[in-house]
Formats: structure tokens, sequence, C-alpha cells
């Protein structure tokens, strides 16, 4: 892995100064070997934790490889109920490195009841919140309907002790709903660990579904007001080629810093949250929103 620590310079935000916070990206390649996935994860942690970081955030399912590629009874034995040894290794990490952790997991809620699952821990290794993926994909390779039940959690925001954490999850990243309950709940950073890639045989879209992904995460910075972090996995697996590009989003829509495509790294990225009232004094976007018009949004369909 390399190591990347970036800064940039930021509008002025007058006498209230800055509150600065270094985020951690870990965007790695998964074998079939847990113990190997989860080792690296660990040792992400470790180095963002040396360059700097502050909250570090783990890419979706990070201890295995994508389940979801096909729809198959036996996966389900990679999950695991939350507490638990995974979840404790995480906990243990995030105590260890003095870490505010984002980790995603294949949960195991009840017999018969999955869901796919962001936990927060906070620098002392207490579990600060727990998200359920709320959308839940079923397309060629990603059938996670057939894994997980839809998040019952709600959109939120989770206080920790650096920053509040707006926990979101890969197709969620899709949903301009998603982001802007998650940011109306008091959220300062988006989160959105993630398992997103190329499929073989359509080459000549490539580039179309990688920027169309992108502007999305930029877009949510930007009507939000709010910074953007997506970690992506890379490598491939099966017909699957993970397009990795983590990234960071401003809330004026500035990139910040964006990881490769075809390589494992941990990426460390210094955030100015004043940015925050910055961006929203002169893109008043919450102040002129009409909530007296949006009922149609709890309809399917409005016609």
């Amino acid at each position: 892995m390399s190591l990347h620590s970036t800064q940039r310079p930021h509008p002025k935000v007058g006498d209230a100064g800055g509150r600065y916070v270094r985020i951690g990206l870990v965007q790695s390649a998964c074998t079939t070997d847990r113990d190997h996935n989860i080792a690296q994860a660990l040792a992400g942690i470790a180095e963002a934790a040396r360059g700097g970081a502050e909250v570090v955030c783990l890419q979706e399912l990070f201890a295995g490889q994508y389940p979801c590629q096909a729809e198959d009874h036996g996966k389900f034995t990679e999950a695991e109920v939350v507490p638990g040894p995974l979840t404790e290794r995480l906990a243990g990490a995030a105590r260890e490195h003095g870490v505010v952790l984002m980790g995603s997991v294949f949960e195991r809620r009840s017999h018969g009841l999955f869901h796919n699952t962001a936990v927060i821990f906070d620098r002392d290794g207490s579990t600060a919140g727990l998200y359920r993926k709320m959308h839940i994909p079923d397309d060629p390779h990603y059938y996670e309907k057939f894994y997980f039940a839809p998040g019952d959690t709600g959109f939120m925001s989770v206080p920790t002790s650096r920053l509040q954490v707006g926990p979101l999850v890969c197709w969620d990243q899709w949903y301009p709903e998603a982001a802007r309950l998650t940011a109306m709940a008091g959220a300062e950073v988006l989160f959105y660990p993630t398992a997103i890639g190329w499929l073989d045989g359509e080459e000549d879209l490539h580039r179309e579904q990688y920027e169309s992904w992108d502007t999305m995460l930029r877009s949510h910075a930007i009507a939000n007001g709010v910074f953007v972090v997506a970690v992506n996995r890379t490598g491939r697996e099966g017909p699957l080629r993970f397009w990795g590009a983590s990234v960071v989003y401003a809330p004026n829509g500035e990139r910040l810093v964006t990881a490769g495509h075809e390589t494992p790294e941990t990426v460390v990225v210094e955030c100015d949250l004043a940015r925050i009232e910055w961006s929203r004094t002169r893109w008043p976007f919450f102040r002129d929103r009409r909530i007296d018009a949006y009922g149609s949004l709890l309809k399917r369909w409005e016609k």
C-alpha cells in the first residue's frame, strides 16, 4: 500500500476558524483467504493512523471477496453476529490506534435474517452506532436482495469524538434522498463503504459508468454542503473488476484526493469542517428548500 497525505487550501471562514479532521481511506483487493483480508484491513488502519488519520473507513464487506455475484446459500456461512468476533477485532483496532473507525460487515441478525451493515466505533473502541444498508440492489453479479434484508435503522448521524459520521453503504450512493436525510440528521461527512466495478463484456461503458458514479458523489457534497468519502475495493473477482478510485469531496465539490483504479492504497486527507458553514452560507440550499411541496417523494410514482 502507498500513503498519501493531502492538504488543500480552503476558502476563508472568518473568525470561526477551522476544525480539522484527518480521514483515512483503506482501499484493498480481497482474496479468498478471509484471514488475509482481515489482516490487510487491520494493517491499513494502522498505516492510516501512522499517517495522522483520526477517522478511518474501510471498504464494503472488507473481510471477504464480494459475496453477491451469484445466489449461493453457502455464502451465508460468511455472516457474523454483531457484536461478534469480527467487530471485536475492529473495536480493538480503533482502541489501539485511537481512531474513529467504520467497518462494513455481513451481519447475521437471526436465523435467515441478514443485513449489509456498517458499524462505527469511537476512539476508545466503544460502538458509537450501527447502520444497516437501506437500498439493496439486484443486478447481474450484484444479487444482494438474495442475501440482505433492507435496513431498518433509517438514515442517521452518529456522534463521535471527532465528528458527526453519516454512514451509508454503496448502492445508497445513487439516491439523493439518502444523502439529504443523512445530512439533515446532522452528518458532517457522508461515508460510503463501496464495492463497485466493471463487468466483463461492457468495456464500451466503463468510462461512462465510472464517471456517473463519481458525479453522483460530487453532487451529494455540493447539494448538501458536506464532505463525501467513498472507499471502494479494487482488483478482479471473477468477471467483476472493481474500479477503486476511492475519493473525498469537499462541500463545494472540490475533489481533495482520489486513489488509483488498479492498486490497493491507504490515503489520508485533511478536511476542514468549517468549510461546511462556508459552503452552506454561500449556497443556502437548506434555507430555500420547499418542504411544503415535497409530499410526492413519499410515493413510488406520481402518476
